[in-house]
């Protein structure tokens, strides 16, 4: 626990109050100490769980092996009957033995005890290179959140003293000196017995003193200590929800404490004199609230170094947070004004990663304040947010140099004669970076990848030919090394989490907008539950549009899709959406024979195929596990729901990790209910922080409309409850 302040200072004039201000100073120095001493001792505390959890994962590969196996890698033959008749199975119940345990079974001597003990370290040592221990927040224990505990408090101790700055050292330094002139003020014998002039210096010494120690530097860092201790003192059940909503900032982290950084294995194909560039490139990251996982870091150099490039890596690692760190590098070095041009469905999240991830200023250019915040972007710099559509009804940018442009979903560029696709390529022009964000593998469809690179890289365009992909893929990936970087889940899987969880917000528009207000008015929680899909195309459906977006880019990489969801009308309008490519809606109507035809069916499709479900008809009992991504429709009532479900899809151990996407609306029963089932007040992640997104986008502070008290109200029905906060909040009441 971090020591505490020790209140506010007293006026000086007399022993009390020097003593007073002696405490307080002492304080201050247990504090500061405290603070800087943190991140070493947190970081070798964090070590050495790691490692003994690693140790438990390489036991439990150990125990699956076989005694069998033993014999695979002796030179010779190895005599295990009495072994196997004292029961011992596996290579587990051998590894750790020692030769005298051993020998005590019929049939082993030295030689043989020799040989196992040689056979089981060989196995021990293969299994401690593939041992990948991760966290699992459905099989929660105490050794998983002691680390994770750790892992908390050296976050926030490294923000800590990160923030305090070098100012600190020197004012300790400071603090401790005069504290030592100044001890003899607090006792009145000391004092008697001191001459005239040691009374002076101790008095002038407690005044200098109790003046520092009101300085700003002395209050930041009893707030640092303040807000360690309460690191440490973090509840579990926070802990595991702080997780489940930053596991990648969690895992990034531990990476950097165990040293395994990037497994990026593209870089081996990448050519020399590129690696070289991107090695030579400097990325600052002050202006980042997230850390970088070493290959996230390394597309990031890479973006940098290229200057006009397209990022292609797999759904779900993180092309976003890449991007971002462009955005916040370019932007330490006096660049002002970035553009981000996505699809509507995305527009969204974009504000929320930007507010979230980095301190960055962000600008929504879009809707009712669009011309607002493009004079207000263009007056202060910043972010720039804006759709495709949107972009085209924009003044040009004339007056300013555009630092960077991230164009996401790129491939809506990929028509030439598109005019969204003339008026990005003008922005293009002018920037000074651009970076293109596409997760569908451009290898194979050659000539959409070629007309996106002509955009950035004329002369590496001329070169590409679409029978190369095909015929000579080595010779293809070096043409397109200069511009394009693709990483799989593969190339980099042990910096991974088993799951990759996302919160996919959208903003109800013109049509979905005025069916969610109608439920309101209703007072139907049902109906308000899913109003966003009952339009039911995507051009009036934000949820939809979002939906399909996520299914396109599936189906690209190859991954079959679930979509869970509590309403029948909900999964027809899916199914009408995604089209051909839909299964037949599992629902609870169906036999239990029915139901695990169409698993089969769906599992043994060739080929992408999306799979509608009935939450509580496919979320219970039934295994699909050729899912690699499901589709949560719309929050559930209870969150046991939602894992139940999507445990169905995912199993320990397997290579391939499951993306799991929840599509929420902004400002409606979505955030509201789950804004009760976290039970507290969980802001929209773009809206909850101290950032200018609150304070150019009026949209952001309809949250403050809500009534807090009522939504967590538990005498009241939970659906009672958030009918009526969003009634008050639409002011219908």
């Amino acid at each position: 626990m971090a020591p505490k302040s020790g209140g506010s200072l007293p006026a000086l004039g007399g022993f009390s109050a020097a003593r007073s201000v002696l405490s307080h100073a002492k304080s201050f120095l247990d504090a500061a100490g405290s603070v800087h001493a943190a991140p070493q001792s947190l970081w070798q505390r964090a070590h050495e769980q790691y490692r003994w959890l690693q140790e438990q994962e390489v036991l439990r590969l150990l125990g699956q092996m076989p005694l069998e196996k033993l014999r695979e890698v002796s030179s010779g033959q190895l005599r295990l009957g009495g072994l196997e008749k004292a029961g011992r199975r596996s290579v587990g119940d051998v590894a750790f033995a020692s030769l005298e345990e051993l020998q005590r079974h019929p049939g082993i001597g030295p030689k043989t005890a020799q040989q196992i003990r040689h056979a089981a370290d060989a196995l021990a040592g293969s299994a401690r290179k593939k041992a990948v221990f991760r966290f699992d927040a459905d099989r929660p224990d105490e050794a998983q959140k002691q680390l994770l505990s750790t892992l908390h408090a050296l976050e926030v101790a490294e923000r800590e003293v990160k923030e305090l700055g070098q100012g600190v050292h020197p004012l300790t330094g400071h603090v401790n000196g005069l504290h030592k002139q100044a001890r003899r003020t607090g006792s009145r014998v000391r004092m008697f017995f001191s001459t005239p002039r040691k009374k002076s210096e101790a008095r002038q010494a407690l005044d200098e003193l109790a003046n520092v120690l009101r300085g700003p530097l002395a209050e930041r860092t009893f707030a640092a200590a303040r807000r360690f201790g309460e690191a440490t003192q973090t509840d579990p059940k926070c802990l595991w929800s702080d997780y489940r909503q930053r596991a990648a900032s969690y895992n990034t982290l531990l990476g950097r404490v165990t040293g395994e950084r990037s497994t990026d294995s593209t870089r081996e194909t990448m050519p020399d004199e590129i690696q070289r560039e991107i090695s030579a490139t400097a990325l600052d990251t002050s202006l980042l609230r997230v850390s970088l996982r070493g290959y996230q870091e390394f597309g990031a150099k890479f973006a940098l170094a290229r200057r006009f490039a397209i990022l292609g890596d797999e759904m779900g690692l993180g092309k976003t947070i890449e991007a971002l760190a462009v955005l916040a590098h370019l932007t330490t070095t006096g660049r002002r004004h970035h553009l981000v041009v996505c699809p509507a469905s995305v527009l969204v999240n974009w504000s929320s990663e930007v507010g979230k991830h980095s301190r960055l200023d962000v600008h929504i250019l879009h809707g009712r304040d669009r011309d607002e915040q493009d004079r207000r972007w263009m007056r202060e710099g910043g972010v720039a947010v804006t759709t495709y559509d949107t972009l085209r009804r924009l003044p040009e940018f004339r007056q300013v140099r555009l630092g960077v442009v991230v164009v996401d979903e790129a491939h809506y560029v990929k028509n030439p004669g598109a005019k969204r696709s003339h008026v990005v390529a003008a922005q293009v022009r002018q920037a000074e970076h651009a970076l293109f964000l596409t997760g569908t593998p451009m290898e194979n469809r050659v000539e959409e990848f070629k007309q996106l690179v002509s955009y950035l890289q004329p002369d590496v365009a001329r070169k590409i030919r679409a029978q190369d992909a095909l015929m000579a893929p080595e010779a293809f990936r070096r043409t397109v090394a200069p511009v394009y970087l693709r990483r799989n889940q593969e190339d980099v899987l042990t910096e991974l989490p088993e799951k990759l969880e996302l919160d996919d917000w959208v903003e109800l528009g013109d049509a979905d907008g005025r069916t969610y207000r109608k439920a309101v008015v209703d007072c139907s929680f049902m109906a308000m539950r899913r109003a966003a899909y009952a339009p039911g195309t995507v051009n009036d459906s934000a949820k939809l549009d979002r939906l399909r977006d996520i299914v396109e880019e599936s189906a690209a990489n190859g991954w079959k899709v679930v979509v869970f969801s509590n309403f029948l009308d909900v999964l027809e309008s899916v199914r009408k959406v995604v089209g051909p490519s839909s299964m037949p809606p599992l629902t609870g109507k169906l036999s239990p024979e029915a139901k695990q035809e169409l698993v089969n069916k769906f599992s043994s499709h060739d080929g992408p195929a999306v799979l509608p479900c009935q939450i509580n008809a496919g979320g219970v009992g039934m295994n699909i596990q050729a899912a690699s991504v499901v589709i949560i429709a719309e929050p559930q009532l209870k969150p046991s729901t939602e894992s139940q479900a999507i445990a169905r899809c995912h199993r320990m151990g397997q290579t391939r990790k499951v993306h799991v996407h929840r599509l929420m609306a902004k400002d409606t029963i979505d955030q509201r209910l789950q804004e009760v089932l976290e039970g507290k007040t969980r802001l929209f992640d773009a809206y909850a922080r101290e950032s200018t997104t609150k304070d150019s986008n009026t949209a952001a502070t309809d949250v403050t409309t809500v009534n807090e008290n009522l939504l967590h109200d538990t005498t009241i029905p939970i659906d009672h409850r958030i009918v009526q906060a969003e009634r008050q909040r639409l002011e219908l009441d």
